[in-house]
């Protein structure tokens, strides 16, 4: 009889997850406008005015500075074998999307992205808080829990807590509760096996699982935001010191041509 509860509850639930898709979608422009910008600043420096410095600086006969010689030497290797790089590295993307498109390798991928330093705790942080928020929903409309266990198994977006989800069920399903399979599984953080523990024990398992979710969304838009706010550095100490090793490299070959002349 709480169907205008339920609803303002899942529209929230929605909009929350739509505003943190929309905000790290909006974070990757910048980096990936400047990346495509860096790698055809180098594409244009190895294909065309390296080649015409080599072509002036061998014509002179001069002893170049070893920064020079190891920086044409990279382009001569550019130039020579770029396309087949380019195509050994197109392959092993081909092959790599092909096999997480497989069970196993989208287990694996999972797993990967899990154990990832900054991304990883962002990931299980998101996807545990959406399975306590639907739980706590499911819970408080009456939904059973195995059955409730079910739709979050199949909901879930990572086959490493999908997987873990599916365990715990099991478990459930021959008597041995919610929060006791969960301490058994690394996957499930401890304030999540605890507050499960306590919901189950008081009877209020539908608020105990909220709390959770708030907090674990409150920590999830925290990294987020911090992630976000260290792009835009990252990438100009990138792109500066990319700009400044070319411009380095033309100036000490400058003065090392003009100090042969003299």
């Amino acid at each position: 009889g709480d169907l205008g509860v339920g609803l303002k509850q899942m529209a929230e639930y929605i909009e929350k997850q739509a505003t943190s898709v929309k905000k790290v979608k909006s974070a990757m422009i910048y980096p990936v406008i400047a990346i495509v910008l860096a790698i055809g600043v180098v594409a244009v420096m190895v294909y065309f005015v390296f080649p015409a410095f080599m072509g002036l600086y061998e014509s002179m006969g001069v002893e170049l500075p070893a920064l020079t010689r190891f920086t044409l030497a990279a382009v001569r290797f550019l130039t020579d074998y770029g396309l087949y790089i380019l195509a050994g590295i197109a392959a092993v993307i081909v092959v790599v999307l092909i096999y997480i498109k497989t069970p196993a390798g989208g287990y694996q991928w999972d797993k990967l992205k899990l154990r990832s330093p900054q991304l990883g705790r962002v990931i299980v942080l998101t996807e545990l808080g959406r399975c306590c928020r639907v739980m706590a929903l499911m819970f408080r409309a009456g939904v059973p829990l195995p059955e409730i266990m079910t739709m979050v198994m199949r909901n879930a977006n990572n086959k490493v807590i999908s997987r873990a989800l599916g365990e715990v069920r099991g478990e459930m399903l021959r008597g041995q509760g919610l929060s006791r399979p969960m301490s058994r599984n690394p996957v499930f953080p401890p304030l999540m096996v605890q507050m499960a523990g306590v919901g189950e024990k008081t009877g209020n398992l539908d608020s105990t699982l909220d709390t959770v979710a708030q907090s674990y969304e409150m920590e999830a838009d925290d990294r987020i935001s911090t992630f976000i706010s260290l792009i835009q550095p990252a990438m100009t100490i990138f792109i500066g010191g990319l700009v400044g090793f070319i411009a380095l490299t033309l100036i000490t070959t400058m003065y090392s041509i003009m100090g042969s002349i003299g």
